[in-house]
């Protein structure tokens, strides 16, 4: 089987080595709605570079921008250029640039302008005949969900979603929805037009090389998959912190908050790989299958008072510079209850992992930007120690860091160097910076890369997306009948209510 020849029914990882790393695109286009917000500048846009300059796109790939600019290719083209300059992984080379450019087209209109998608549809029949793009085309919905059913109407209405010649793929970002009911309609929306397997659900977690890395670490190595369950883990903990604060972002981010914009997508995927069984192969299909497992096993607490906890930083010193309120950011509502703040626990009604609770949380203006996930384990029996040998000795815990420093760390107790006994927490550290030469793969790279060659293994279909909600939709109810969330300051850890609730279980949370 050749690198063009790999498709979704393939499993990518049993691949030989030489062949799996250099899975080239086949023929085909990107097509992209929203060139000219953040995403698309910042992480598209580079990544077909990148990508084209790791010669994993083909020579007649094609890039087309879509946006109400009144531009002209020529425009779009150093719209892309500056783009790629500024934020391109890898460095920059004349040739690359030069066969990349030949292929890039821009389209000027309005989401509701028929006459804007028939030009579209044009030019797409022009790269079939000029690029030899033969029908393969992607449409990367890179605009806010509130577009996306006309956006796939109008698709649908001027043929560009036909799949009679080549294949034709949609790409969604997330939030797909702000509820249950609000996602089923989204993807009833979508699914009407396109197919369930031509539909691409971003989460640019599932990219990191750090989680694809949780499937290598359990299932490739002998030694930590017997322990991965209830007889040796006493709890796990997963978090996404940043430092920042919500910006220019306040628009969007009221009435959404910490839950909704991370727990339910990105942390409630990480929790499925973490806790899934595993698959009989990674093909698509039975990855989901046990991470579906995973989802539909969570049991929420009874007693939600006591397992969630929500805030809101305040104003404040962060790293050496006044910041305000989110309350009083540029745009933001005064009285907004959203929350920039959010931890939850969550059981997982399974054999494996029945009475270890997963700890959740999330949050903005923190003490340091890292998302990870730690594995924490019991405490083994110190009959042959005393207690004052072992005060200083932790729990023993395995952490994957999915950002910023990639890698693992294992923490476990040694012997204090003496002629007595004592035993503390030490750790043993691996970092891709350090294992390996090649830098890793922007996550986009990957999955871009992963839409055109129709390869969805990373991708959540519909029903994870739905069983997610399920979890979060009661959490969110419950919040919204009791009042605001609890004030924090920026640079600390959250709010205290965090912290009472893993001390009601005899708990802390780690600092990262």
């Amino acid at each position: 089987m050749s690198p063009v020849e790999i498709t979704a029914h393939s499993n990518p990882l049993r691949v030989p080595t030489d062949r799996r790393l250099n899975r080239i695109a086949g023929p085909s286009s990107l097509i992209i709605f929203g060139v000219t917000g953040d995403l698309s500048r910042k992480k598209l846009m580079p990544a077909v570079y990148d990508l084209a300059n790791r010669g994993l796109l083909p020579p007649g790939f094609a890039l087309v921008g879509f946006a109400r600019r009144d531009w002209e290719n020529e425009d779009f083209e150093k719209v892309v250029y500056e783009a790629v300059k500024q934020h391109a992984r890898t460095e920059f080379r004349d040739e690359v640039w030069r066969q990349l450019a030949q292929g890039i087209r821009f389209v000027s209109g309005e989401f509701d302008d028929d006459a804007a998608f028939e030009r579209l549809k044009d030019t797409v029949d022009a790269l079939d005949r000029e690029r030899g793009t033969m029908g393969n085309h992607a449409f990367y919905l890179s605009i806010p969900p509130k577009a996306f059913p006309l956006v796939t109407e109008q698709l649908r209405r001027s043929g560009l979603a036909e799949q009679s010649k080549g294949w034709r793929r949609v790409v969604i970002e997330k939030p797909f929805g702000s509820d249950l009911k609000t996602a089923r309609e989204l993807n009833d929306v979508v699914e009407t037009v396109f197919p369930p397997d031509s539909v691409f659900r971003i989460d640019h977690y599932l990219g990191k090389e750090t989680v694809q890395n949780i499937l290598a670490l359990r299932f490739a190595n002998e030694l930590y998959e017997p322990i991965w369950n209830a007889n040796y883990v006493d709890h796990v903990q997963i978090t996404m912190a940043e430092d920042i604060g919500v910006g220019g972002r306040a628009g969007y981010y009221d009435g959404i908050g910490a839950a909704r914009d991370v727990i339910q997508n990105h942390l409630l995927q990480l929790l499925a790989l973490t806790a899934m069984e595993e698959p009989v192969s990674f093909d698509a299909a039975d990855l989901r299958a046990e991470k579906e497992k995973v989802l539909k096993a969570v049991r929420l607490p009874r007693d939600l008072s006591t397992a969630t906890a929500r805030g809101q930083y305040s104003s404040g010193w962060q790293g050496g510079e006044k910041v305000v309120g989110f309350l009083q950011e540029d745009g933001m509502n005064p009285q907004s209850t959203t929350e920039t703040y959010a931890a939850i626990k969550l059981d997982i009604g399974t054999r494996r992992w029945a009475g270890v609770p997963f700890y959740l949380r999330a949050g903005k203006r923190l003490g340091r930007r890292v998302t990870e996930i730690a594995v924490v384990f019991k405490r083994a029996p110190q009959q042959l120690f005393a207690e004052s040998q072992t005060s200083a000795l932790g729990q023993n815990a395995l952490v994957i860091r999915v950002q910023p420093d990639e890698g693992v760390t294992i923490r476990f107790g040694s012997k204090v160097p003496g002629a007595g006994m004592q035993v503390r927490d030490v750790s043993m550290d691996f970092g891709y910076g350090h294992a390996f030469t090649e830098a890793s793969p922007e996550a986009y790279e990957r999955l871009i890369l992963d839409v055109l060659l129709g390869d969805p293994p990373l991708f959540p279909r519909h029903e994870e997306v739905e069983l997610s909600w399920k979890i979060l939709d009661p959490i969110e109810e419950y919040w919204a009948s009791h009042g605001a969330p609890e004030q924090y300051r920026p640079g600390t850890w959250g709010p205290a209510s965090s912290d009472e609730l893993l001390a009601r279980d005899g708990r802390t949370w780690r600092r990262p």
